[in-house]
């Protein structure tokens, strides 16, 4: 192996998608130190950065592993626990300890990494979240976008609905852990008429959305200028909220769309995108939102594989050169 660098993943430990990938990896023979900065720095593992002037230098220390920062090929960004403090702190030194490990540990490794080639970076990641940053990204790049309101004006949001022929449908602007009689409740994208848009409006941002006739779902799965397109057929109108009744079958991505892909990863600076359209009955791919880490395992068999496969090769060729 020419190249003995290191590929840093930072996930969690029951994140059993990332295992895919590290397989192919390990059949490639490429190093791999999996860490979970929000949870491993509290037990076994330490990290260490030094600066001076014309000098860094990190050090990340595991149970089996000692990783010179600088030798880090790729970093993968999968899905790492939250900054929390350590248990048996109190309250308020456990929030502490989380503040300074988000802005200390999350800082070295989004920052002190010279060399390596972020999949997705988290900075990044974290500024393409924002959905009213999507849409207007989507509209630049090229993409239908069905008509769209964030409001916390009532009157705006019954006056919008009314507007809409084929009706609206509300969605949360970022995915909050709710709970319900104490268990815990997913907010699923519903139609909801003028009438049910209520002065609790005014409490917080909500998004409400045109309806789309939609023929079908679509997740188009990008990674590296790769697209791999599926084709979600499902009873209701948010099909993950029963997964076990959609079917995915592949489906060809209209190069228009490809092209907005391209152009909206290259503006928000992303390697990977997980973009979801809902296509209408007359045939047009309408941009509802982009991931830029969502899930891919989920899908058939072939293009699980092949989206693996297609992150091993962005991780083991590290950056552009």
């Amino acid at each position: 192996m020419s190249d003995s660098r290191s590929v840093l993943v930072l996930t969690n430990p029951y994140d059993v998608t990332t295992d895919v990938v590290l397989r192919l990896l390990a059949e490639r023979r490429i190093p791999v130190v999996r860490l979970d900065p929000g949870t491993d720095l509290h037990s076994d593992a330490s990290l260490t950065a030094t600066y001076r002037t014309g000098v860094q230098r990190g050090i990340l220390r595991t149970a089996s592993r000692e990783l010179d920062l600088g030798r880090v090929r790729s970093v993968w960004v999968r899905r790492p626990s939250p900054y929390q403090g350590p248990q048996g702190l109190s309250d308020q030194d456990r929030r502490f300890a989380g503040e300074q490990a988000l802005w200390g540990v999350g800082g070295i490794l989004a920052a002190s990494l010279p060399d390596a080639h972020y999949v997705n970076h988290p900075w990044n990641n974290r500024a393409a979240e924002f959905k009213p940053a999507q849409l207007s990204t989507a509209q630049r790049c090229g993409f239908l976008v069905p008509s769209t309101l964030i409001t916390n004006d009532p009157h705006e949001a019954r006056t919008f609905a009314a507007h809409q022929p084929g009706g609206v449908v509300y969605k949360p602007v970022w995915n909050t852990p709710y709970r319900v009689d104490d268990r815990p409740h997913s907010v699923w994208v519903r139609e909801v008429r003028g009438a049910e848009i209520t002065d609790a409006v005014s409490v917080c941002p909500h998004l409400f959305q045109a309806r789309v006739d939609k023929a079908f779902d679509a997740r188009v799965t990008v990674i590296g200028g790769r697209l791999f397109g599926v084709r979600i057929d499902s009873p209701d109108l948010d099909w993950r909220y029963r997964q076990d009744l959609m079917t995915c079958t592949p489906v060809d991505v209209p190069e228009p769309v490809a092209r907005a892909t391209a152009a909206y990863l290259a503006e928000l600076r992303l390697v990977y995108g997980a973009f979801d359209f809902v296509v209408s009955t007359a045939g047009d791919w309408y941009f509802l939102e982009c991931n830029p880490n969502g899930q891919w395992a989920w899908q058939p068999a072939e293009t699980t594989e092949a989206i693996a496969q297609a992150i091993a090769d962005q991780l083991e060729k590290g950056p552009d050169t």
